[in-house]
């Protein structure tokens, strides 16, 4: 496919994967600018094609990947706030802090207590998601304006 791009097939890829940063001016612009982009040239040119589906695929499965982060810190974020949300003595889970007489306590009397560890975990992992979009989006433009196939990693395949 590498060998018969043309520069404007080439451009076109590249702009379609840095349309993507539009997100930081309007809701959504990472997916509408591409889409719109992509599904103008996508029969005429077979490298655009490629592109366009691996830039949507990608923001897709950032999108999904954030949203599943987001939603794990829920109850740990209410716990944080609301510590006897999930009170499990009645359940007889009031000592499984204590494992092989490892015991881990926290002072529940401080706001960063043992919730917060977690929210603080999720954040780092909705930190690292950004930092990979921002990463592999620039990799994907500048390898295709080079006229090299890119695959984006730990993309799901919506559209194929």
């Amino acid at each position: 496919m590498t060998e018969s791009v043309t520069k404007h097939e080439r451009n076109l890829s590249a702009l379609i994967h840095a349309s993507t940063f539009s997100k930081f001016f309007f809701p959504f612009g990472n997916f509408i600018i591409p889409l719109v982009l992509w599904t103008a040239s996508k029969k005429e040119y077979e490298f655009v094609d490629h592109n366009g589906k691996q830039a949507l695929n990608f923001q897709i499965s950032i999108l999904l990947y954030s949203i599943l982060v987001g939603m794990v810190s829920i109850p740990f974020f209410l716990g944080g706030f609301l510590p006897n949300i999930f009170d499990f003595d009645h359940f007889s889970f009031s000592n499984i802090h204590s494992f092989n007489n490892i015991n881990f306590n926290f002072d529940s009397d401080d706001f960063f207590g043992p919730w917060m560890i977690p929210v603080a975990l999720l954040g780092l992992a909705q930190s690292a998601l950004f930092i990979i979009n921002i990463v592999y989006t620039i990799l994907a433009t500048i390898k295709t304006n080079e006229g090299e196939v890119f695959e984006y990693p730990f993309t799901i395949k919506f559209i194929k």
